[in-house]
């Protein structure tokens, strides 16, 4: 948190301040060590990357990130892939996803929803707007000001673009009255959220002015929260997993001596011992470091890097004391009496667009065959194969896989293939395939499967998509 200014709420993820070690994206801006940043440094160009970290055959040598592998410069590979763009009439900090683009942020976000899902959230949506009066109730307008669009006046009301999405989960909560049977009532949205950024600190994906956020709350019981924070760790660390999101390192962020907090020392003191246990409980290295904690409370962050070495902060839980009682939420206990929940603010990746640019970065463009935008190239060798590498591509369209044909009108079958080397799995349509014999995909690393019925080789390219495996279901051959 900057001391000398109001700290930023709308890009941290679930509302908290923005970290100091978030940098922004601009080459020119200051990176961390005051050290500013050329357009093109570290800038990788999108080539697959090989398992275990090493470059993909045939991939230039970069320079190298510390644990091996190549750097990749989001904003140079989403551009070269089309995935996103920006236009001076949409405005600076604006970006606008194109088609490919888009399959990878539904993908994601289809995987986000899922996985609350199964974690017990229920899903909500709330307006993008909301009164300056809520914000000032809880406390974002006195704190994060500076950085809101100012309001605008709407029938003798002040409206606001909002900073945050827990005030508004808030009055969701408290719409109907609640008992201790339904807690903990655990609440989740992918929201659009805004900042007034100064247009010298924005950049790419990861420094926006409009933000989708996969925020959630969790209202609970004193006595549920250790457990609740811990199960919210868990869903964060098991996402990284399934997204091949390494953690630079985990933060236990506290308040420091000169930022705008709430002033409750006993609640920060119960805050800070509880998100203490949990980090201890789960066994997990962290650094406590003060002057970074929300305005109402201690928090966890997950800390991730970038591909010049700079910080951010992509996921955290949160404990909110502070916005139960600025709203008046309660719920009736066994006694009958009416006592007050515990918030936890939660965010599994933050915000998409933060997301995207680190996987980006993290992948060089090769994602994950499930996130990828396209799954399967299909290449026909010559016109005489069109008919079937159709028919092909409406099975895969029919079995939910993301199919693409590349057929001889864009260029030689081996400039196909080398276009189609970022595509998790490749298959080529000849002759014999096409007279109904088996077929073979090869994948990205240049193995290849055992040659097999077409419906068969479909089926299992289907399953390892739906079970997010890395590699197909059997044994691929060596490459060769």
């Amino acid at each position: 948190m900057n001391a000398a200014r109001p700290a930023r709420a709308a890009q941290d993820p679930a509302g908290g301040p923005e970290p100091e070690g978030a940098v922004a994206e601009n080459p020119n801006s200051e990176a961390q060590g005051g050290k500013s940043e050329p357009e093109d440094a570290a800038a990788g160009n999108p080539q697959p990357e090989a398992p275990a970290g090493n470059p993909a055959p045939g991939a230039p040598a970069e320079d190298p990130a510390p644990e091996g592998r190549p750097r990749y410069d989001h904003r140079k590979v989403g551009r070269e892939l089309g995935l996103f763009d920006t236009d001076p009439l949409m405005g600076a900090g604006l970006p606008y996803w194109l088609p490919d683009g888009a399959v990878v942020r539904h993908a994601l976000e289809e995987y986000i929803r899922e996985a609350e899902r199964r974690a017990g959230y229920r899903h909500v949506y709330s307006p993008v707007l909301g009164k300056r009066e809520l914000y000032e109730i809880s406390g974002h307008w006195d704190h994060y000001s500076d950085d809101m669009f100012p309001p605008m006046d709407l029938g003798g009301e002040q409206v606001v673009l909002r900073p945050s999405l827990c005030p508004h989960h808030a009055l969701i909560y408290r719409s109907r009255g609640r008992s201790y049977r339904e807690l903990p009532l655990r609440m989740a949205e992918l929201g659009g959220m805004y900042r007034a950024e100064l247009s010298g600190v924005l950049g790419g994906l990861t420094r926006v002015r409009a933000i989708q956020l996969n925020d959630a709350h969790v209202f609970c019981t004193l006595d549920q929260v250790a457990g609740e924070a811990a199960a919210a760790l868990a869903l964060i660390r098991d996402a990284y997993a399934a997204l091949g999101i390494t953690a630079a390192r985990y933060r236990l962020s506290l308040p420091g001596p000169r930022g705008k907090y709430v002033d409750a020392p006993e609640m920060w003191s119960r805050a800070t011992a509880l998100l203490t246990e949990v980090l201890d409980r789960a066994g997990l290295p962290y650094e406590a470091v003060e002057g970074e904690a929300a305005f109402y409370g201690p928090k966890i962050d997950v800390q991730i890097t970038d591909h010049a070495g700079r910080e951010a902060t992509l996921s955290t839980v949160q404990i909110d004391f502070h916005q139960p009682a600025r709203f008046g939420l309660h719920y009736t206990g066994p006694d009958g009496a009416k006592h007050r929940p515990v918030m936890i603010h939660r965010s599994v990746v933050g915000s998409v667009e933060r997301a995207v640019a680190h996987l980006l970065e993290q992948h060089g463009g090769a994602f994950p065959a499930w996130l990828a935008p396209v799954q399967l190239a299909v290449l026909p060798v010559s016109d005489a194969q069109l008919p079937y590498a159709r028919e092909l591509v409406a099975r895969c369209l029919e079995l939910g896989l993301r199919a693409r044909l590349d057929g001889p009108e864009v260029g030689t079958l081996g400039a196909r293939v080398r276009a189609a080397r970022l595509v998790p799995y490749r298959m080529v349509a000849g002759a014999r395939e096409a007279a109904g014999g088996p077929a073979a995909v090869r994948l990205r690393d240049g193995r290849s499967t055992a040659p097999a019925p077409v419906a068969e080789v479909l089926e299992r390219l289907a399953a390892a998509v739906a079970g997010r495996l890395d590699d197909l279901p059997g044994e691929p051959a060596p490459a060769s």
